[in-house]
């Protein structure tokens, strides 16, 4: 069976829309931190998918007007910016941003499969080094559910490969979050079997970002060329 790659990045960028930007007042100084966006997210799913060769989905409006990533009836679905707006607005932006999105790489995946194809679909994301005190022990997270072997299967090989080309990065399976976790991959999981698609998300400790760092930059090429010997 052929595979084809799927690039997705939920948390790109922090814009709001003007139409819902008076229900931020108070809210503004959130917008630059991890609650607004995913800093980096969207720089390395770019690189990811000119890499593979794959499509790449994205979305550059905040997490806090509405969060792709979280399933309908989610209580983080919407933040504390939107949630007090009316059923109106909420269902506005609902179909505006949110659906249009999900649509989008549901439909990818749909005629991929239909084509008698895998679908290997990777979603970018970032992560605080701290969170309530607590620090995250790791540089990079690989998140998957591990009743799928497919996913399993390649998150063991591409933790490999990236121990083998940078030892001194810690790379840890579901962590600082688990792969069966609420997100677009579990949702996807639902439908479509596990030897059809295979769902990963890549999460990367944001201590590493910095636009224009030679670091950052070496660390998008090690993930990428581990993750082409992956698959």
């Amino acid at each position: 069976m052929s595979t084809r790659c799927l690039v997705t990045c939920e948390h790109g960028g922090n814009r709001v829309p003007a139409a819902y930007r008076r229900y931020f007042a108070g809210h503004e100084s959130l917008l630059a931190t991890h609650r607004g966006y995913d800093p980096g997210a969207l720089v390395l799913a770019r690189r990811l998918a000119g890499a593979l060769g794959a499509p790449l989905f994205y979305a550059t409006v905040s997490r806090l007007v509405i969060d792709l990533n979280r399933s309908l009836g989610h209580p983080r679905l919407y933040s504390e910016a939107t949630r007090p707006a009316s059923p109106a607005v909420r269902r506005e932006i609902l179909e505006r941003h949110y659906l249009p999105y999900r649509r989008r790489v549901e439909g990818a995946a749909a005629e991929a499969i239909a084509e008698g194809e895998k679908v290997i679909h990777l979603s970018a994301h970032s992560f605080t080094p701290e969170l309530d005190g607590e620090v995250r022990d790791a540089d990079i997270g690989l998140l998957y559910d591990p009743a799928r072997p497919g996913e399993a299967e390649l998150a063991r090989r591409w933790q490999a490969a990236l121990k083998e080309a940078a030892p001194e990065l810690r790379v840890r399976r579901n962590y600082p979050y688990t792969g069966k976790s609420d997100g677009f991959t579990a949702y996807l999981r639902r439908r479509f079997p596990a030897e059809a698609y295979v769902g990963i998300e890549l999460e990367i400790n944001q201590k590493h970002v910095a636009p224009g760092r030679a670091h950052w930059k070496k660390l998008q090429e090690i993930l990428i060329s581990s993750l082409v010997g992956a698959l």
